[in-house]
């Protein structure tokens, strides 16, 4: 597995995590340490949907 395949991995693992702390506790971690949408909460928002994406890739390879 390259870097950045396990980079992608633990944003997605982070992003499932907060979802789940949404769902079940109407918590969002992002929002706690960053702020309401500030700039650095958008960030991490935006690399853990691009990790989303690039996981979809880790789906098919070998």
């Amino acid at each position: 597995m390259k870097v950045i395949d396990k980079i992608a991995l633990v944003l997605i693992v982070i992003g499932a995590l907060n979802w789940g702390l949404i769902g079940i506790f109407n918590f969002n971690l992002v929002e706690a340490i960053f702020g309401n949408m500030t700039v650095l909460a958008r960030i991490v928002y935006g690399l853990v949907g691009v990790s989303g994406i690039w996981g979809i890739k880790l789906l098919f390879d070998d």
